[in-house]
């Protein structure tokens, strides 16, 4: 297997590290924590001009035809920069399901808007007695003589209060699973706005008797779930790279730190007890940059096979991250627990990472039953 970029990767990993190690200085993260969206509207609209919104879009609808290793490329960056903005929610996600289950004319409608920077969508799907499961879903909508009626809970919505449609699984009358757009204005629907851990905002919706349109519904009314496990697992796969940026950015300042800060008169870099623990944060690295490309490769293989490469990579990761944060902030002193620094930042959004989509105990159980071993509960 050929794991070497091609001329057009490189050159999206140089523009992408360029334009992030230039934007997303301290300051800059400082002022977008205190904005009501969460993330500058401004640099919103400069990815789409660099063409990132369009990269997994295909080309009849406006985008790029890139895949799951362009999106990598792109969230390995983003996590070296803590970057705020929504594309998870919108491009990775989002775009994805209409590409899945829309229509023809949904996509022709939708999918340009979000390429152009003008759409900003949201998955809400999670609900509290789902522990991450994601058939299931308590959320009803009944058919009505004028479209549908909805009623449910869904909690930490990611980038809900900025969106303008938000895309809403819920069951119909026979149970099935069903996509839904619906706007963020809807009337029966309230929104409760929250800041995320590590930068970024999300919301839980409470949906009261939400009137929808007969076109609301996404697609031609078949079964969601094997589409919104597909995209789930893609998404898993991009949030891996951004925490093998977070990761690496962690290492690299620690390393840098150690080399500077000295104790008895010597770099701490000098102790050999410290070497170690450094050795030990760049294997991690390494191992969690792995798995992601891993998960990136299999995004588009059947479902048992990317099931699995995305759960040991949500698994695996999940514990790398959480070695080389608490180790970078451990070497870093009182230092690490200091707004001085970026290290609480970082380490704060690879905490959020964990428990995205479901914990690493979560992802090694899924990972089991995928591959027919039985497991406790």
């Amino acid at each position: 297997m050929d794991l070497t970029l091609s001329d057009e990767q490189r050159l999206l990993r140089e523009s992408a590290d360029r334009f992030v190690s230039e934007t997303y200085i301290a300051d800059h993260r400082r002022k977008i924590a205190s904005d009501p969206l969460g993330f500058s509207a401004e640099i919103w609209k400069q990815f789409a001009d660099l063409g990132w919104l369009a990269l997994p879009i295909s080309e009849a609808h406006g985008g790029l035809g890139g895949g799951a290793v362009e999106i990598g490329i792109l969230m390995e960056a983003f996590g070296r920069g803590l970057v705020s903005e929504p594309y998870l929610s919108t491009v990775v996600i989002g775009a994805s399901l209409i590409a899945e289950c829309g229509t023809e004319a949904q996509k022709q409608a939708l999918l340009p808007k979000i390429a152009d920077g003008s759409l900003i969508l949201a998955f809400a799907h999670s609900e509290r007695q789902a522990r991450f499961d994601l058939a299931k879903v308590a959320t009803s909508a009944k058919k009505m003589p004028d479209g549908w009626r909805l009623d449910g809970q869904k909690t930490a919505v990611l980038d809900g209060n900025a969106a303008g449609q938000i895309i809403v699984s819920a069951r119909d009358d026979g149970a099935k699973l069903c996509l839904f757009l619906m706007p963020c204005g809807a009337a029966g629907l309230t929104s409760r706005d929250f800041p995320r851990l590590g930068g970024g905002r999300a919301c839980n919706l409470d949906l009261n008797g939400v009137q929808l349109p007969a076109d609301a519904l996404l697609g031609d009314g078949s079964d969601a779930l094997p589409a919104i496990e597909a995209v789930v697992d893609r998404a898993m796969a991009a949030l891996g790279a951004e925490a093998v940026g977070i990761m690496q950015t962690l290492l690299d300042q620690t390393l840098e730190y150690t080399k500077i800060r000295k104790q008895f008169g010597r770099p701490l870099s000098a102790n050999q007890v410290i070497r170690h623990r450094l050795a030990d944060m760049a294997m991690q690295c390494d191992e969690a940059r792995s798995m992601a490309l891993r998960a990136a490769l299999m995004a588009d293989a059947e479902p048992v096979a990317r099931g699995r490469a995305a759960s040991g990579t949500k698994a695996k990761i999940g514990k790398c991250a959480r070695f080389v944060a608490e180790q970078s902030v451990q070497l870093h002193g009182a230092m690490g627990v200091t707004e001085e620094l970026d290290i609480g930042s970082y380490f704060k959004r690879l905490l959020a990472f964990d428990t995205l989509f479901g914990g690493s105990a979560h992802h090694y159980r899924r990972h089991a039953v995928l591959g027919g071993r039985a497991v406790q509960a």
